[in-house]
């Protein structure tokens, strides 16, 4: 007798403030095949064969049931628009530069990329494959995150690393498997985003910033002067907001103005200082204005559009990087201190550390570039190091996102020190409260939605508190049996 084959196909779409995605389950004998992802994409696809038929079906019918709670509801492939996303179109002229950088490594991460970030231990490169590849500071590649979209950005949060996708999801990087901590609405074609005592800003095509809680709930909205805003960075006084007509202020609460300041052209990137943020633009220049009151304090002349810009720590140098394969340096009051090639495409983000200058290009490299005063004195002169080609080790250790974890049956078995918690409902949505002693049993913790299910209970590694009045996990997450 043949078998028949089912398929359940699910969209769940919220214009106003949710999500764009999709969840279907096939049905083929004793096999499960679950597919989801944001509508219009491939998705990611998991398969369970059970012991017999009908285990299959009942697995089926409850995955089904689960995403027709939480809002899912039955669709037609193919009927609704997938997610507006906007690649960034980047031009990338040969430098001018007499000189080329100290370049001391490369890597070739495969596809073009964007997102940056630098730490104690590592550098990390997104690109629009979705790939994220950890390295140590000497170009050692350590591993490979497998995202399900292409990565417009990545920003840490004191020791949280998180991913900004095209899939309109942001996922945190911080635990061993990736988790998606936020879910950002359908009608917001993402540009860049930031993330500031778990708060997530996001800046969009339409020069709008949205402003989503550790609950991954939408918070407020507001359409700036002008649009195509590549810039959005915070801190605990304001969110700085770079558009097409220059930077406006917004309180985090509440988002109201606080000051507006006309740039000379469409800001392009943005970086930020203690007192200080950093905007670089279409018209040749980086300036720099006062957080309190928006005024421009010093402005960085460059010979070509800047796409990205950073500082040393305190705002000492200040770096930039044009749309013609240039990178500079400039001291505090604005005057150039040097121009350098970058021997491979436009910096489309940078990162200073420890004289160190890291690069993402338009070619799809991570560049480690030696910025010391020695290295660039002899660069000038026309010596410079042989850059080192990295190349992807054979067993590259890769992750990708998770939407389960791994279970341990006593606490004992965790490790020492581990915090329990559990998943409430509470007011139709379910939260996640700390059960062990110690804690403010009150607060919410900002908690993977993939794993939370009323009842169930997870160790974790360690909890820390945040500004806003809740708890951030750091490390693993186990289930409790």
């Amino acid at each position: 007798m043949s078998t028949v084959s089912t398929t359940t196909y699910l969209e769940l779409s919220q214009e106003g403030g949710g999500a764009h995605k999709f969840y279907e389950v096939s049905v083929d004998g004793p096999v499960v095949t679950v597919r989801y992802g944001r509508i219009g994409a491939p998705g990611q696809t998991q398969t369970t064969t059970f012991p017999s038929v009908a285990k299959a079906q009942a697995a089926a019918a409850k995955k089904v049931g689960e995403k027709v709670r939480k809002g899912y509801a039955p669709a037609v492939p193919g009927q609704r628009a997938p997610r507006a996303v906007t690649r960034r179109q980047v031009a990338s002229a040969p430098s001018t530069a007499r000189a080329v950088a100290p370049v001391l490594w490369r890597f070739g991460t495969g596809s073009s990329a964007f997102g940056i970030h630098v730490d104690d231990d590592r550098c990390w490169v997104g690109n629009q494959a979705g790939d994220v590849f950890t390295l140590d500071h000497e170009g050692g590649v350590l591993a490979r995150f497998s995202l399900p979209d292409g990565v417009k950005c990545l920003v840490a949060d004191d020791f949280w690393i998180y991913a900004g996708c095209d899939d309109g999801r942001v996922y945190d990087l911080s635990s061993k498997l990736p988790f998606a901590a936020y879910d950002i609405a359908a009608d917001v074609d993402i540009f860049w985003l930031d993330i500031h005592e778990g708060v997530l800003n996001v800046s969009d095509r339409d020069g709008r910033l949205t402003v989503i809680d550790h609950e991954d709930e939408h918070q407020w909205t507001r359409r700036s002067q002008g649009e195509h805003a590549w810039m959005v960075r915070a801190d605990d006084r304001a969110v700085y907001h770079g558009h097409h007509r220059g930077v406006t202020a917004y309180a985090p609460d509440g988002g109201g103005e606080l000051w507006h300041t006309p740039t000379r052209g469409g800001v392009l990137f943005g970086w930020q200082e203690d007192d200080t943020v950093y905007a670089g633009t279409a018209h040749r220049v980086v300036q720099r204005l006062s957080k309190a009151t928006g005024t421009v304090e010093a402005t960085y002349a460059c010979d070509s559009a800047v796409y990205s810009c950073a500082t040393s720590p305190g705002g000492r140098f200040v770096f930039a990087g044009d749309a013609a394969s240039s990178v500079y340096c400039f001291d505090r009051d604005g005057t150039r201190l040097w121009k350098l090639g970058t021997g491979g495409g436009s910096a489309l983000s940078m990162q200073y550390r420890d004289e160190r200058l890291y690069l993402v290009t338009t070619d799809g490299s991570l560049v480690c570039v030696d910025a010391s005063e020695a290295a660039v004195s002899a660069a000038q002169q026309g010596t410079v190091p042989v850059v080192r080609d990295v190349k992807l080790a054979a067993a590259l250790p890769t992750y990708a996102p998770a939407t389960a974890v791994a279970a341990v049956a006593t606490v004992d078995r965790a490790p020492s020190g581990a915090v329990v918690v559990e998943c409430v409902r509470h007011d139709g949505r379910v939260r996640v409260h700390v059960v062990s002693e110690g804690y403010d049993g009150s607060w919410n913790v900002q908690f993977p939605r993939a794993i939370r299910e009323p009842g169930a209970r997870y160790v974790v590694d360690a909890l820390h508190p945040a500004a806003g009045g809740f708890y951030r996990v750091r490390g693993e997450i186990r289930r409790l049996l």
